[in-house]
């Protein structure tokens, strides 16, 4: 075991008793020996820390009950400062008790692993401090982010458009649907819901994430104006209900203007049919969005972008998260638009004190008057350099690669049909499937069987949690009680990982 120790990070004896407030003014002058001591610290502890996570023989973590953990943990904010030294134990006991979520054997959330270089480019990032507001202030930044969104745009199919980086993909929906309503109807930014012809009405599928719905509310529609279009066995939209559902809105006098198809579901990983999608959308003058938070690295994937992501151009908006299957470490967030001038035009404040128009460089540069935020988090330097270091065949191989593995998941659970049953084909890199213990192997499968195995995830997933080998999710849906559903996003993951991570649900769960 290569677990965090604690007490291995020790400063000399004299830096060990500085405050940060003493090494302040040392910082300024050429005396920053303690400073360097310090820093240089910290980061032998953080290298440690990336090799503890990939490190097999590690535990994923070690489980303590929040009261717990609040007596393993010094979490007072004291009234006078600390010491370098007990700075540098506080760092070393928070990564000891921290979830390592870029080890090999966890397969829980949608965004796993931990790519070195985006870690890199994420140190740079805090060192340099910066807001993305204006090239004023991050110039080097600013071209970076035009560079790769303009690439991003360009895989997805359009020439020219904008985009931005926005604090996850549930603000990129949110600015999706602001650029529609403000598409549709400019007056609303003036004048509010008294500029609209009537009532606005919403769609999107009922597998779809909650962000959408969420717009619905933040926005001033009303959640019962979001209307969830079913979902066909598979978790996708079914367009002949979207089309129905859209008419019947029509016929109560509503006005349908935002149709959302989601590339990647959050828990079957299913992808809408886009064409058929869009084509509704066309034809009853809506707004085309689509959420591929999930799903977008896959326009990456020269093998399986088609069929899943057919048709992604003829989207008005599409938000895409680097920090999910291309493994940008959180948070990277991306939304498109196919259409340029619209985030300035929606939501411009012209805030002469902070976005002067009589700089002495080219102002459409400084994106600060695109956004709902003024201030944003540098989120761009780490995907460039990420980008820089596989080049985009690399992220192609990558996306193939995660693809590959999936398949072999699938493989080696038919292979045991007695121990584990898989709900369905996967689309992407999540795989639903249940555990069959022993007392349940020969039994008929019906939905009796399935409470009994729905009955069982919780059980195996608190004995991962308390023996800390595997993470893997499980969640109910609207057809089924609960199931494991697992992720494949790290590129540190081999096809032995996936053996191991059915070979120990089978341990955990055998006498169940």
């Amino acid at each position: 075991m290569t677990s965090i120790n604690v007490d291995k990070y020790k400063l000399s004896e004299k830096t060990a008793r500085l405050t940060a407030k003493d090494i302040i003014p040392m910082i300024q002058s050429s005396d920053s020996a303690e400073t360097r001591e310090f820093l240089q610290k910290v980061s032998e502890l953080l290298i440690d820390y990336v090799n503890i996570q990939n490190d097999r023989k590690e535990k994923i973590l070690d489980f303590h009950h929040p009261e717990d953990m609040k007596k393993l943990l010094k979490l007072d904010v004291p009234a006078e400062a600390v010491t370098l030294q007990q700075l540098l134990k506080d760092c070393a006991i928070t990564l000891k008790y921290q979830v390592k979520t870029g080890h090999p054997h966890f397969f829980n959330q949608l965004s796993c692993g931990l790519d070195v270089v985006s870690m890199a480019g994420e140190w740079l990032t805090a060192t340099a401090n910066t807001n993305m507001f204006t090239y004023e202030i991050a110039p080097v930044f600013i071209l970076m982010e035009n560079v790769v969104l303009t690439k991003m745009r360009e895989i997805i199919g359009w020439n020219g458009g904008d985009s931005i980086l926005a604090p996850g993909g549930s603000i990129a929906n949110l600015y999706a649907f602001l650029a529609a309503r403000h598409r549709m109807f400019p007056n609303y930014k003036e004048h509010g819901a008294r500029a609209l012809p009537g009532e606005l009405v919403m769609f999107t599928s009922d597998q779809s994430h909650y962000s959408i719905k969420s717009c619905a509310a933040v926005c001033g529609l009303g959640t019962d104006n979001c209307v969830m279009v079913p979902s066909d066995e598979h978790g996708k939209m079914i367009p002949t209900e979207l089309e129905r559902l859209i008419l019947e809105r029509k016929a109560r006098g509503q006005i349908p203007f935002f149709v959302n198809a989601t590339a990647g579901t959050t828990v079957l990983g299913a992808f809408d049919p886009i064409n058929a999608i869009a084509d509704i959308s066309e034809k009853y003058n809506c707004w085309f969005h689509i959420d591929a938070a999930w799903g977008g690295g896959l326009l990456l994937a020269k093998n399986y972008r088609h069929p899943r992501l057919s048709g992604v151009e003829r989207a008005d908006s599409v938000t895409w998260n680097p920090h999910k299957l291309m493994g940008a470490l959180l948070q990277c967030s991306t939304i498109h638009f196919k259409e340029d001038g619209l985030l300035i035009s929606c939501n411009q404040m012209s805030a002469e004190y902070l976005f002067m128009t009589d700089k002495l460089y080219d102002i459409s540069y400084d994106t600060g008057d695109k956004v709902i935020q003024c201030g944003r988090h540098n989120d761009i330097f780490k995907l460039w350099l990420q980008w820089r270091s596989k080049g985009t065949e690399g992220f192609s191989k990558h996306m193939d690669h995660l693809m590959e593995l999936t398949e072999h998941q699938v493989r080696r659970i038919k292979e045991q049909s007695d121990k584990f049953y898989l709900i369905m084909e996967p689309e992407c890199t999540n795989v639903s499937f249940w555990y069959i213990p022993r007392r349940l192997r020969g039994v008929p499968h019906d939905a009796r069987k399935e409470q009994e195995l729905g009955k069982i995830c919780p059980i195996i997933k608190s004995r991962m949690m308390q023996t800390g080998t595997l993470m893997v999710g499980y969640q109910p849906d609207d057809r089924r009680p609960n199931f494991f559903r697992s992720i494949i996003s790290s590129i540190a993951v081999t096809e032995a990982d996936v053996d191991f991570m059915l070979s120990e649900i089978d341990r955990l769960g055998q006498d169940l």
